[in-house]
């Protein structure tokens, strides 16, 4: 092992939950409150300085009296080592830093999210305009978006419909989104799954557009595509033609 640069173990405190992580860069990862300055009452510590250095195990209260002679913590960073480990530093710096860290992790969690939205082979140019704008909003947002169509009774037979309006919502979503996964028919539903850029190519292309009722729009939509009742008796080939077709 390094000389300096212990590594403390992740095993769980006495709480149940894991107190810190000090690794072999050097960096902290906080997941509790940590015992600070005289909230730590064993004799004895392990006591690693502010510039990473050991300085071996001396009594609590020598080394609470270095820390505060630089005007510095006593933290306690490992609670279940033995003896404990404690460091000495800034405790409001750190956990400063360590709340951006969370941050950061949790914007790159949300990456991993996925939501769907429905869509039908009939949708027409306004529906599709909304569920194209709440798909845009959830990948500006930085998750994942499951585009499904929803074939119902004879519906099944307009598949290379509901391709093609697969097709269209990936082409009109370009400028934010990569198409992640293929269209692909499972059952009596057709999907691909979308996946926000990194960079993207140019402006969203929906969220602008100014509708005082979106969001109700969007609450409609997913309503009428829910509960709408099976009426294809293989009468509206032209309507799903027409959207699956439709230029932008």
């Amino acid at each position: 092992m390094p000389a300096g640069n212990p590594v403390i173990s992740n095993s769980e405190d006495r709480f149940g939950v894991f107190a810190i992580s000090f690794v072999l860069s050097g960096e902290f990862v906080i997941a509790r409150p940590l015992r600070v300055n005289e909230q730590i009452r064993i004799r004895q510590v392990r006591v690693i300085d502010d510039a990473g250095q050991q300085l071996g195990v001396i009594p609590t209260e020598e080394a609470l009296g270095m820390a505060r002679s630089k005007g510095l913590d006593l933290i306690e960073v490992s609670p279940t080592a033995v003896p404990p480990v404690c460091r000495i530093g800034d405790y409001g710096r750190l956990k400063y830093e360590q709340s951006k860290k969370d941050k950061e992790a949790r914007k790159k969690q949300r990456n991993w999210e996925l939501r769907e939205v429905k869509l039908r082979p009939k949708i027409d140019v306004h529906d599709y305009e909304v569920k194209a704008k709440m798909a845009e909003r959830l990948l500006l947002d930085g998750g994942k978006v499951k585009v499904t169509i929803m074939f119902r009774g004879r519906e099944i037979t307009y598949t290379a419909f509901g391709k093609r309006l697969l097709d269209r919502i990936a082409k009109d979503l370009e400028n934010t989104a990569l198409l992640e996964r293929e269209a692909k028919l499972e059952g009596k539903n057709m999907f691909l799954i979308l996946a926000p850029r990194p960079t993207p190519l140019g402006p969203p292309r929906f969220v602008h557009l100014k509708t005082d009722t979106a969001h109700h729009d969007v609450e409609t939509a997913d309503h009428h595509d829910d509960h709408e009742p099976d009426t294809d008796h293989g009468t509206d080939t032209d309507a799903v033609a027409t959207i699956g077709g439709a230029s932008a």
